[in-house]
This record gives structure tokens, C-alpha cells and sequence, in this order.
């Protein structure tokens, strides 16, 4: 037992300097990429496993028409990567080949099916999630996910701290013994101080006045109690927003709660945290089916859906009656991100009348529903009327 132990000790030991090592790098940051400045913006399409590749080629497509124009004059340019399958990472035993890599790194925007993580008992080797690996390989610290329901009063923003917490290290636990297994939990003061500020920083640009710090700070004392502390320390700068805190299983409850939530705005919170509430709050919004999200670095940026590559459906054939709806909301982030306001306006209008007002069709994931690329059709023919009118 003791040779065991010792062995978990000098592990953690490699992994804690592996992380100190890190804390130091993020205080070296760059700024943000200026898009306004770059004579060429390259967009990376990688379409992912299971319905991935549906549904991003549907949001491909709307946003292929909706920047015809930038891309008939060079401005834009539409660049797919083949390479991030699980196949792929599978036979080369890595969350993302070195290859698939240096594609992704020379588009500074990337728009991403979901992928498949390997989990314990299935078939393929124990890599990481690709999701997981990106967002540490270009350093997207920030996962942005909005929830909007107009009738219910929601209006919710989630930043959720994307490059630390308990899934930075998450493939590198240690099984001590038979009986004992450990895992780890990453907080740094410039991680947390980024992410922070990115999220008040928002609320004061879109005139948000409420800014939710969610923890469980009363338990998890040291890493949940520093990302709470830094964030009252950001909060001291934006005097005009109010900032309350909670923890995360009564803020679960609340968000049910149809007296309480109409009162949430802007909501920051650690990694796994916010993995499992941005799940309940899309349940809101129609289903993590209808729910796109942002991961946002410096110099990079990918843009997704929230939910899995749905391998059931695949194995079904019913892989053309998939929702596209999570990666147009995708594709909405991503059009703002890189300053085209006017066109991201167009597409979540669209999206909105076609998914709450008009209703014409509607996704079911089965036959009794329409397929994936005929609810893009009724987006598309919805955005061009909008751009006529």
C-alpha cells in the first residue's frame, strides 16, 4: 500500500507542477483578436461524430448564404477539416491528432459538431474529449451559453470558467488502490479573474444588471472558496451591477421556480457547475437541442451545441431528423463574435419566429417530424424575407 501511495503522491506532484507552470503562463496573456482589422477571416468547420455532421452542415450552409457577399470578396473563407472523428482520434490515441490540430490553429474561428468522448467500458481507447482538449490546446477559458424563453421572462446568460475546475485534469486521476481512486480540482487567480471579468464586462456592455456567483463554496472550501473570493473582487469594480451568490444545488432549484427565476441575468460559475446547469436551464428553451454555446480564448474562438453526438439515433437512421436549432444558435455567437452584427441579428430573428412564433414545422427527431434540412430551409427562407423587408 505504501509503494501505491507514494506513487499517487509523486503523480500529483508532476500534475501540480504541470498547473503551476500554467498559473504562470496565463499572467503572459495577449489581447483579443481585432476582426475589424484582419483582412481575411478563416472559418473552420469540423463536423464531429454521430448527427455532427448533419446538423453543421445545415448551420454551414445558413451561414454560407448569410456571408455570400465576404466571401465572394475574400473577406471570409469557409474551411473544412475532415480529421475529428473518433475514428480519427481513436487510431492516432489522441483527443485530437497533432495533424487535425495545426488545421484548426490556422482558422481563427471554429464551427464544431459534437464529438464522442470515450467512457469506461466502451469500446475505444481512454483519450480525452476533444471538446476538453481544444479548449485547452487554444485556451478558450470562457463557455458562453445563452437561454432565452420570452414568454416565460427568461433571459439568462451562463459564463462558465471552461479551462479549469474538475474537468482541467480530468483524464489524469489517480487509483491509489482497489479501494481508493482520486481525481483533482484546478482553481487559479488568473483563471478565475478572466472569466469574471469577461462575464461583468458583458453585463455592463448589454446594460445586464445582475450578475450570479455560483459555487459550493460552503464544502468545497479551497478551490470553490478561491473562485468565489476572486469574484467579489472583480464584482468591487462594476459598482452599478448587483452581484448576489448561491450555491449550486439551491440554484438548481431555483431556476424552476417560476417567482424566482424571472430575477436571474448573468450567471458565473466554475466548469462542472456550469456543464450541468446550462443543461437544465436549455430544458427551458425547447431542449439541449435548441441550445448553442461559445468557447472564447484570446486569440481563438469555437462555437457548438451543448449536447452529445447522439450515437442512438445514428444506429436508429433517424440521423436526418436531427434538431439543426443548437448549431444556428451557434452560428449566432460565432457571427457577432467576428463583428457581423447585422447578419447575426437576421439569424436569430429567424431562428426566433421559427422555433416560438410561427411554428410552421417542427423537429420531433423521428419521422412525424420534419428533417434537419428542411427546418434549415424554413430558417433560410425566414432570414431572407427579414433581409427584404
Amino acid at each position: 500500500m505504501n509503494d501505491s501511495i507514494d506513487a499517487a503522491v509523486e503523480k500529483f506532484a508532476q500534475l501540480a507542477r504541470q498547473q503551476a507552470q500554467r498559473a504562470e503562463n496565463l499572467k503572459q496573456e495577449q489581447d483579443f483578436t481585432d476582426f475589424s482589422s484582419k483582412e481575411k477571416i478563416v472559418i473552420g468547420i469540423c463536423g464531429g461524430d454521430g448527427i455532427g455532421p448533419v446538423i453543421t452542415a445545415a448551420a454551414q450552409r445558413i451561414l454560407m448564404r448569410l456571408l455570400a457577399g465576404e466571401s465572394a470578396s475574400g473577406a471570409v473563407e469557409f474551411r473544412v477539416i475532415e480529421g475529428l472523428t473518433i475514428e480519427n482520434r481513436a487510431a492516432a490515441h489522441a483527443a485530437i491528432p497533432p495533424d487535425v490540430l495545426d488545421e484548426i490553429k490556422r482558422c481563427d474561428v471554429i464551427l464544431k459538431g459534437p464529438t464522442t468522448t470515450p467512457q469506461a467500458g466502451d469500446n475505444w481507447p481512454n483519450i480525452e474529449s476533444a471538446n476538453v482538449a481544444m479548449r485547452k490546446a487554444l485556451d478558450l477559458f470562457a463557455n458562453m451559453r445563452p437561454v432565452k424563453v420570452p414568454s416565460e421572462g427568461i433571459d439568462w446568460t451562463f459564463f462558465r470558467e471552461n479551462t479549469e475546475g474538475a474537468y482541467a485534469v480530468g483524464s489524469m486521476g489517480v487509483n491509489v488502490s482497489d479501494d481508493l481512486a482520486i481525481d483533482f480540482v484546478v482553481t487559479t487567480t488568473e483563471g478565475t479573474r478572466r472569466i469574471a471579468k469577461l462575464a461583468y464586462e458583458y453585463a455592463r456592455t448589454n446594460g445586464k444588471k445582475r450578475v450570479s456567483i455560483v459555487t459550493k463554496a460552503n464544502v468545497i472550501k479551497t478551490t470553490d472558496g478561491k473562485f468565489l473570493k476572486i469574484c467579489r473582487e472583480i464584482a468591487g469594480d462594476y459598482p452599478e451591477i448587483t452581484t448576489d451568490e448561491w450555491y449550486i444545488d439551491i440554484l438548481t432549484a431555483k431556476l424552476i421556480d417560476q417567482k424566482r427565476r424571472k430575477d436571474f441575468s448573468v450567471f458565473v460559475l466554475p466548469n462542472l457547475y456550469g456543464d450541468i446547469i446550462t443543461d437544465e436551464a436549455a430544458e427551458f428553451q425547447g431542449g439541449v437541442g435548441t441550445a448553442g454555446s461559445a468557447n472564447i480564448g484570446k486569440k481563438y474562438a469555437m462555437f457548438e451545441a451543448i449536447h452529445g453526438s447522439a450515437p442512438r439515433m445514428v444506429s436508429e437512421g433517424r440521423a436526418q431528423f436531427a434538431d439543426p436549432c443548437s448549431m444556428l444558435r451557434a452560428s449566432v455567437m460565432l457571427l457577432n463574435h467576428i463583428g457581423k452584427v447585422q447578419q447575426a441579428a437576421v439569424l436569430e430573428r429567424a431562428l426566433d419566429i421559427c422555433m416560438f412564433e410561427e411554428k410552421k414545422i417542427a423537429v420531433t427527431g423521428r419521422p412525424d417530424g420534419c428533417t434537419c434540412d428542411e427546418f434549415a430551409d424554413y430558417v433560410l427562407e425566414t432570414a431572407e424575407k427579414i433581409v427584404k423587408v
